[in-house]
């Protein structure tokens, strides 16, 4: 369906390049697209992804997919029991040449990092994550390095194996902009993936034929158009309203916070711009109502014994709160 309308801003661009983008990442991945629309809209609005799901539904595969297309560093972090914060930040070398210390850069100094099975690292670890995803900012010994524009954590991890695993501390979850939850694919999508892989013999794993869409100029001129997009004052009176209203919810223990509502703003602003609009819609909010909230939000334990799940609790939310005309 074509727009009707006449953008005020110029989206042409960022419009067409979600749509390259999204076509290289479908022909590995089938299924999948709102995990894709959601991983494409968090670089646009400059913000971290938590991604769960069971084994085997290519979350890691994906978000190496993205950093493909995207001409920029990237880099991927196992997370392990024994990692240490010095594992990820990087640590000062004597060099017996010049006789004096010298900073190795660890792995997130990158664009893209791509930190899998994040939650099997201890506190220690996660700590170190915390500057550098909030302040874009990595301190040692000291010395403060700044991180280099665009810098995104696509974070994995498994909610069904919990040995060996360690729960993330909500400060950290705040700092993630959605958190995803990838599902199996449907019946149908995972009879073409079958089809796909038996006819062409395909490595999913391999991505040599991956072509470089965006570059990291583009990203953070795309990035300063995002901030352009028009949101009525009603709209952000509704995205306050959403906020409010898990602080007063009796089935929650914890609502969300104001950090949670900049970043409700944000990605309604890239969702819009990625569907070819320059203003925001109240669809466009609650779309990305559930992949802001659901981790931000805590059920009393109550709750949880009756078996209410985080989007549940959202839903209602969205259902009660009046929809602006």
């Amino acid at each position: 369906m074509e727009n009707n309308f006449e953008n005020r801003i110029d989206i042409a661009e960022l419009s067409n390049k979600a749509k390259e983008l999204k076509t290289q990442i479908y022909s590995h991945i089938f299924g999948q697209k709102q995990f894709i629309d959601l991983l494409l809209i968090a670089i646009l609005a400059d913000g971290h992804v938590l991604i769960e799901g069971v084994p085997g539904v290519a979350k890691t595969l994906t978000g190496k997919l993205v950093a493909k297309t995207i001409d920029a560093e990237f880099k991927r972090i196992q997370f392990t029991p024994d990692l240490m914060p010095s594992d990820i930040t990087g640590t000062s070398i004597f060099n017996t040449k010049t006789q004096d210390f010298e900073f190795k850069k660890g792995p997130l100094f990158a664009n893209i990092v791509l930190a899998d099975e994040i939650n099997r690292s201890p506190a220690k670890t996660q700590s170190a994550l915390f500057e550098a995803m909030e302040e874009r900012q990595i301190t040692v010994d000291g010395k403060t390095y700044l991180l280099e524009s665009p810098f995104i954590i696509l974070a994995t991890q498994n909610p069904i194996e919990q040995e060996g695993t360690y729960r993330l501390p909500e400060a950290q979850l705040d700092r993630f902009i959605f958190k995803v939850i990838v599902t199996y694919p449907s019946p149908e999508d995972e009879n073409l993936m079958l089809l796909n892989y038996h006819k062409n013999n395909t490595n999913f794993n391999k991505l040599d034929n991956v072509v470089k869409v965006l570059d990291k100029t583009t990203i953070n001129y795309l990035k300063q158009l995002i901030t352009k997009i028009v949101v009525d004052e009603n709209l952000i009176q509704y995205i306050s309203q959403i906020i409010t209203s898990t602080r007063k919810n009796s089935s929650l223990y914890l609502g969300a916070s104001p950090r949670a509502a900049i970043a409700m703003l944000n990605a309604a602003k890239a969702n819009a711009a990625i569907n070819g609009r320059d203003f925001v819609t109240p669809d466009d909010i609650k779309f990305i109502a559930y992949p802001v909230l659901r981790h931000r939000i805590i059920l009393t334990p109550e709750k949880e014994m009756e078996g209410i799940q985080a989007d549940m609790v959202i839903q209602q939310i969205i259902d009660k709160i009046e929809i602006p005309r």
